[in-house]
């Protein structure tokens, strides 16, 4: 019950969510169908090979060696533990073109009213924004001009202004003004940007990313619980420095996460960790489904979804002792910002709160979905770096087991079906890497993550603005209006408060009597604490967490 009473109290931690707000949808215990593999194997696995090929390197003139070994077969106790080395089936490719997507690019209720914002989907840059009349309208971000960045631009009475020299677009990607044409001159017809259908289902914004064909409504995501009557959500948005395939593998992995959030919150303790428990029961070029569950609590099986290109959802369905049916879901809209670059929606959501959830600042839980990021962030982008070093299949290269893996390689095998129509791909048995690979920098661990951390708000040290991926505030506050205006009252606050401790110093040095300088004197210390938690509370929401055993 410590699982509903998680969910219903305030769903605290991205990852947790996938433990306790996920689908026990009725089911009887089937035999296990996941198909992922890996043709890596170590010593450290139990059971001795019938045959290993060692690929043997010489450098350096003392001829160090460096041994890779490859298992090319297994006996039958790997086989019960790891996932089968080749698939049971292998379905073949399918007709698939990314393009043809609905993609998650904000919160509606995040995007700003008075500038337009600059996103991206994979390497396609749009920029989005709300017009005169507060419609939504979303660009290509370059001006056909000089190919300035359109979000870079302002809004001038709701038509989108290039700052470079001031040609302004309105919502179906006209120009309507050229400051420097020759009076009478006529705005040329190529004077337009590329526009992208958008929609705002349910309090996201989806763009459709064809070029060639129109929307197709039948694609776009609906999600049922959020459409129930009374249906609660908290919803966050997270930029992350690592590739969305490898976020994907992250949040479907609950194996992870009493190893990893131990402590987090109430529920995730690293003692937990047992065997998991999967049954497939959906595949096809649209995703996949199942359910999981703990083997110590077979009782409880989730269900868990993935949705083509990029949503992953957990839900929860259960029939509380007054015979009401409660609903409960964890809702991950995962969208490709670019090689090693990806952005998150986070949605939780119940049918019915606990009263002490809205006694919760909204900001609290932000911030502990910020930390769980940062706990997953240095290992994560290092496993995005070896990735597009190494350039095989992630057989070759993942140790799957059966007991925790399951997702990552029903995740991988679909990347096999469908990877060929998208710009890059790393699938289970095949891939396609980037032709020009960006620069993927590892996520700072220890000093350098403190020294980013410690930057004022904003990012700047003075004048210098100097952004950072890395960083909490460029990660999730710049995102949120929630959290953002907490801040600037914060340090509103703080500075108030300042000065009024000075004042009641000045006061208490004025003072003549005794009695009266007691009073100045502990109002300014009862102001400085007042100064000192408002310092608390920006920091808890700007800075990283760094974990103890990597702090100097």
């Amino acid at each position: 019950m410590a699982l509903f009473r998680l969910s219903s109290l305030c769903l605290l931690s991205v990852h947790k969510a996938l433990e306790t707000s996920s689908a026990a949808l009725p089911c009887s215990p089937a035999p296990t169908t996941n198909t992922t593999a890996t043709g890596f194997n170590t010593s450290c696995i139990g059971g001795r090979r019938r045959r290993r090929r060692a690929l043997v390197s010489k450098s350096g003139r003392g001829g160090r060696r460096t041994v890779e070994c490859r298992a090319a077969v297994v006996e039958d106790v790997d086989k019960e533990v790891l996932v089968p080395a080749e698939a049971e089936a292998e379905e073949a490719a399918e007709e698939y073109d990314w393009r043809e997507e609905w993609y998650p690019l904000y919160l509606a209720a995040q995007v700003p009213d008075d500038a337009p914002l600059g996103l991206a989907v994979f390497d396609k840059q749009v920029v989005l924004y709300r017009d005169g009349a507060g419609v939504l309208r979303c660009h290509e971000d370059r001006c056909p001009h000089r190919l300035a960045k359109l979000s870079e631009g302002q809004l001038v009475e709701g038509r989108l202004e290039c700052l470079y020299h001031g040609w302004q677009f309105e919502g179906e990607g006209k120009c309507v003004k050229i400051p420097q044409l020759q009076e009478g001159g006529k705005i040329p017809r190529a004077a337009c940007v590329r526009t992208y259908e958008v929609r705002n289902s349910q309090g996201v914004v989806w763009v459709w990313m064809s070029e060639k064909d129109p929307p197709n409504d039948e694609k776009l995501p609906w999600f049922e619980h959020y459409a129930k009557p009374g249906f609660q959500d908290t919803s966050t948005i997270h930029e992350l420095p690592y590739d969305h395939s490898i976020l994907l593998e992250n949040l479907m992995d609950p194996a992870h996460v009493p190893i990893s959030h131990d402590r987090t919150d109430w529920t995730a303790k690293r003692e937990d960790a047992q065997p998991l428990v999967f049954t497939v029961t959906e595949r096809s070029s649209r995703g996949f489904a199942g359910h999981w569950g703990r083997s110590k609590n077979p009782a409880l099986m989730n269900f868990l979804r993935f949705q083509a290109p990029c949503v992953l959802s957990n839900d929860l369905e259960f029939v509380n002792k007054a015979g009401v049916k409660q609903y409960f879901s964890a809702l991950f809209l995962c969208r490709p910002t670019g090689q090693g670059k990806s952005m998150l929606i986070v949605r939780f959501g119940a049918s019915s709160r606990s009263p002490v959830f809205n006694l919760v600042p909204e900001w609290y839980f932000h911030q502990n979905a910020c930390k769980v990021f940062e706990q997953d962030m240095g290992f994560l982008s290092s496993q995005n770096e070896v990735l597009i070093k190494e350039r095989v299949p992630t057989k070759e290269l993942y140790l799957n087991l059966r007991s925790s893996d399951t997702w990552v390689a029903e995740y991988r095998k679909w990347m096999d079906k469908v990877g060929h129509g998208m710009p890059y791909y790393f699938g289970h048995s095949s891939l396609s890497p980037p032709k020009q690979p960006a620069v993927v920098e590892q996520a700072p661990v220890g000093l350098v993550a403190g020294i980013s951390a410690s930057f004022p708000a904003k990012g700047g040290v003075g004048t210098q603005h100097a952004p950072n991926p890395a960083n909490r505030y460029y990660r999730h506050v710049v995102h949120c209006r929630g959290c953002r205006s907490v801040v600037k009252g914060f340090q509103t606050w703080k500075q108030t408060l300042v000065l009024l401790s000075l004042a009641a110093v000045a006061s208490a040095i004025l003072a003549s009597a005794q009695q009266w300088k007691v009073v100045f004197l502990a109002s300014a210390a009862l102001f400085l604490a007042g100064s000192s938690f408002c310092s608390f509370v920006v920091s808890l929401i700007t800075t990283n967490f760094i974990r103890t055993h990597r702090r100097l």
